[in-house]
């Protein structure tokens, strides 16, 4: 871990390492709490290169902002954010997605993307599997608070985590 970490834009052809890491974080993170056919799933590897293949190609998802952490060429760490999916909602970016690999925790790289993909300052949301208690901490470090909401989508338990910021909104 002594060589220095390159946060930058992702672009389509990261497609296939943002998976990697997608899929390698679900697996340090979510045994226990993701359905173990998921997390299993032999296609599991294909259909997240095939979203972030989306993500990064398709026009529909042009607003987004997609990053990637690297350490001597190798994704480390990915993110998204973008426009919010409810209108009228009191923030005007929504963290979609931040991964780092279990071992780069603490490293500072998850700041790092989260400062790429959103801005120190920005208001934001975001959902948060409970328990999580190791990124409910570093999201409210960043100044997220939950705000009460509560979603469970696929027998996984979420809150959303909301920060509200005085601040000038982020332009693309």
């Amino acid at each position: 871990m002594d060589s220095p970490v390159r946060v930058r834009y992702a672009r389509v052809e990261d497609s296939a390492e943002m998976a990697r890491v997608n899929v390698r974080s679900w697996l340090e993170t979510y045994r226990g709490v993701m359905a173990d056919h998921v997390l299993d799933d032999p296609g599991l590897l294909a259909a997240r290169e095939r979203f972030w293949t989306a993500m990064l190609s398709d026009e529909r998802y042009r607003a987004n902002r997609v990053a990637v952490a690297e350490r001597n060429s190798e994704v480390i760490g990915i993110a998204m954010a973008g426009p919010p999916q409810s209108p009228g909602a009191e923030w005007g970016t929504h963290l979609y997605v931040l991964y780092v690999v279990a071992a780069e925790y603490g490293t500072g790289i998850g700041a790092a993307l989260l400062d790429t993909v959103v801005g120190p300052d920005d208001s934001a949301a975001l959902w948060v599997a409970d328990p999580n208690p190791r990124a409910q901490a570093f999201y409210r470090k960043h100044g997220f608070v939950a705000d009460g909401t509560v979603n469970v989508e696929d027998g996984v338990r979420e809150i959303r985590m909301v920060r509200i910021s005085s601040g000038k909104p982020r332009r693309s």
